[in-house]
């Protein structure tokens, strides 16, 4: 396979993310590794914003314990944590100026045996979802073809990432109006079920339900299951003599 049908599969790969069982850290995982197959870069590691704007790393590209102790360090200080900051690629400076600008991630990078690191955004629009940090372990900075290729690779990846997490938010908010549906559905018949049983009107049955529901701390639409399913009768609340009761 040539590098430009790896690229190319590694996209369409990173736009996969509609199937049913998309699991977030696999992705991820595959992301690290294909950017160890195709940059120059000996490691590779997505940290993501969150929740808040504290950078976690899910899925590093196999950490052995010294990879571990630079990504750890990387989460608070490093160009990980600017380039997700400035939603702009950072590049390490000179091996001074870096130990002045980041003392700790440095120390640790050299500890580790790598020679320099990239990081590059995961932003769509405003939402800047974290970073991308690249490692190295000889002296020069990334080239320029491999800089690109590395922020389109994040960039494809981000939207990846929102997608799914668009479709799951989705999912959850159709979930939430059918139960709201559905709960409105058994309360309704509920409150006639309770109107004629206790001779009252559908205010009072509903006041009745809701009164019952909050003294006990218990959903409104489980009160009313149970004076469906189990002849239930809360106390019931009396109403003001001569209102009207709009649903008579």
């Amino acid at each position: 396979m040539s590098r430009e049908q790896h690229i190319a599969r590694t996209f369409v790969e990173l736009a996969d993310t509609l199937v049913d069982d998309f699991d977030v850290v696999d992705f991820l995982h595959q992301m690290t590794l294909r950017c160890r197959e195709l940059l120059d870069v000996t490691d590779a590691a997505v940290f993501l914003a969150h929740p808040g704007t504290q950078l976690h790393t899910p899925a590093p590209c196999d950490p052995g314990p010294a990879l571990l102790r630079v990504l750890e360090i990387a989460c608070s200080e490093g160009p990980a944590v600017d380039a997700h900051a400035a939603a702009q690629p950072v590049t390490e400076p000179s091996p001074a100026d870096a130990e002045a600008r980041w003392p700790q991630f440095t120390l640790q990078l050299r500890n580790a045996g790598y020679g320099r690191a990239t990081a590059v955004p995961m932003r769509l629009r405003q939402d800047n979802v974290g970073s991308l940090l690249l490692l190295h372990t000889g002296d020069e900075p990334l080239n320029a073809e491999d800089a690109a290729l590395a922020q389109a690779l994040a960039d494809a990846a981000t939207i990846g990432l929102v997608q799914a997490r668009t479709i799951r938010q989705q999912h959850t908010v159709n979930e939430q109006l059918h139960t709201a549906l559905q709960s409105r559905i058994v309360i309704e018949q509920a409150k006639g079920v309770l109107a004629a049983r206790s001779n009252i009107t559908l205010n009072q049955a509903f006041e009745s339900l809701r009164r019952h529901a909050r003294n006990h701390r218990i959903l409104l639409s489980e009160v009313a299951r149970d004076v469906i399913d189990t002849g239930f009768t809360p106390a019931t609340v009396p109403g003001r003599p001569g209102a009207p009761d709009p649903n008579r």
